[in-house]
């Protein structure tokens, strides 16, 4: 089945990246001709059919930045008396071709180009005949890093255009990596080894409501087809609606995170010999439960750090690290709370996410105006967001390389939280079947090393196809193929199909 899916959008993906205009990311090196502070790169935004870049920096000419901007350049009229000699003006975009903006600066003297847009930065199209007369490169520049450009360094400057060669790959990768493998396999150990031992310590008392695990939910037919019907509702809904809409899903996730978080750290806390004294009895909600002050405590730095990520959300040197933090508290506690009973019930799942993730990243592109794919645009955030919000629903990681692309487009490689709940659920289903049957948690550790290839396999498609990819394409027939083909070869397929007593014993869980 994946190998038929795969064969049929290969032709659909194919046909997207020939109907776009050619267009590259570049830099734009930016210098004071005072010698004042050091020099910057800005993003910008070029075709490669007009003239190519220099890869290295090192052979990339530095020349006169020439502020035109008063002028749209698109009749003679608007050059200067002295022309651009071995200068690269800045223009406004607009009233005119860039080719008739191009033409214009190349014919009095110019070695470059730079666009200045308020608006969206576009690919500088042309024709065949328009490429061979022009022997220049132009680029697009956005006008907020126009304004940076001279704020930071005056009037002076000087500018060197050129276009890194884009890593294959980003180290972050490693980190994303080891973070998304290190959930799935905690989560399913924890969720596997609580369910066992609740059903061996039933009858034993706790001694605080504290200690009194939440209770497992186990997933129906009925409650995968409803979540799969909200998923595509809120995914639609969020595509046309996202600045209205981004601000509840924060919401939610402080309050998922928070809970998340305590579930996590109140094992430890629990095992801390100090701060065992009690609330006094009282009639408040809650607090007549007379809760330990230290679990007290736990709460409310755990509402305290979501608050705190709520608020400097988008700094982007540090905030990605509690959000990250935060992520993983929520998935092992999602891992802890949702239950699979059958591994029928596992596949039903998987595959209809699946299904829904190839759907949402490579069907859409073909059913929007925009051509872009719903799943990519909410997941990055929409470029006409008049909020720049971002959905915090994924681990992230600040690529570390320098180049264009972390500049301009993406600055952090992303992975969703689904990417790990899905497949990890299937993970604590094998675990609890492991204990079960006795196995040495064979079935855990094989479906955990599944995922780990998946993973590696989704990032090898990333490298070579440069756009965003479902992850549960790769996830999904990975661990599925390995958990029920190990089965198989151990005869034990109709006892891992079943469950075989877990979905109905639910007394003893």
């Amino acid at each position: 089945m994946a190998a038929a899916a795969t064969v049929a959008w290969l032709p659909a993906v194919f046909v997207l990246f020939v109907a776009q205009v050619a267009c590259e990311y570049g830099m734009v090196r930016v210098v004071s001709e005072s010698g004042g502070p050091k020099g910057k790169d800005y993003c910008i935004l070029y075709n490669p059919q007009w003239a190519h870049l220099p890869h290295d920096l090192s052979k990339a000419s530095l020349l006169k930045l020439q502020d035109w901007t008063a002028s749209m350049l698109c009749s003679p009229s608007d050059l200067p008396a002295k022309g651009f000699s071995n200068q690269i003006p800045l223009v406004t975009r607009g009233n005119c071709t860039f080719y008739e903006k191009v033409r214009l600066a190349q014919g009095s003297g110019a070695r470059g180009l730079l666009i200045v847009s308020k608006e969206t930065l576009v690919p500088p199209g042309g024709n065949k005949t328009q490429y061979e007369e022009i022997g220049i490169p132009v680029a697009l520049l956005s006008h907020k890093d126009m304004l940076d450009i001279f704020k930071s360094f005056g009037r002076a400057v000087r500018a060197a255009l050129y276009a890194p060669n884009e890593p294959l790959l980003d180290y972050n990768m490693v980190i994303i990596f080891i973070m998304a493998v290190g959930t799935v396999a905690l989560g399913g150990y924890w969720a596997g080894s609580r369910d066992v031992r609740k059903r061996y310590m039933k009858h034993k008392r706790d001694d605080g409501p504290e200690k009194q695990e939440d209770e497992a939910v186990d997933v129906t037919p009925v409650m995968t087809c409803v979540f799969v019907v909200m998923c595509c509702s809120m995914l639609v809904l969020l595509y046309y609606f996202y600045d209205h809409l981004v601000y509840v899903i924060i919401g939610i996730f402080c309050l998922a995170s928070s809970t998340g978080l305590y579930s996590c750290l109140s094992p430890l806390v629990q095992r801390l010999p100090f701060g065992r004294c009690r609330v006094r009895d009282n009639n408040l909600p809650y607090f007549h439960k007379r809760p330990q002050v230290r679990m007290l405590l736990l709460a409310l730095f755990c509402v305290v750090v979501s608050i705190v990520w709520g608020i400097f959300r988008n700094e982007d040197q540090w905030a990605w690290i509690l959000q990250d933090a935060l992520g993983i508290a929520f998935c092992l506690y999602m891992l802890k709370t949702i239950r699979l009973p059958t591994f029928k019930a596992c596949t039903l799942l998987l595959l209809v996410l699946f299904i829904y993730d190839v759907f949402f990243v490579f069907i859409t592109p073909f059913l929007t105006k925009s051509g872009n794919s719903i799943m990519v645009e909410v997941a990055t955030g929409p470029t006409d967001s008049a909020t720049h919000e971002k959905l915090p629903m994924v681990l992230k990681v600040p690529r570390l390389n320098a180049s264009p692309l972390a500049l301009c487009d993406r600055p952090f490689s992303l992975l969703g939280f689904g990417d790990i709940l899905v497949p990890g659920l299937l993970v604590a289903y094998c675990h609890r079947f492991d204990i079960q049957v006795q196995s040495s948690r064979i079935y855990f550790v094989a479906c955990t090393i599944a995922y780990g290839i998946g993973l590696l396999v989704t990032f090898m498609a990333l490298a070579l196809m440069q756009r965003g990819q479902p992850a549960l394409l790769y996830l999904v027939p990975c661990t599925l193929t390995t958990s029920g083909a190990l089965a198989l070869w151990r005869r034990e397929l109709g006892m891992f199909w079943t469950g075989s007593g877990f979905a109905v014993n639910t007394s003893l869980l």
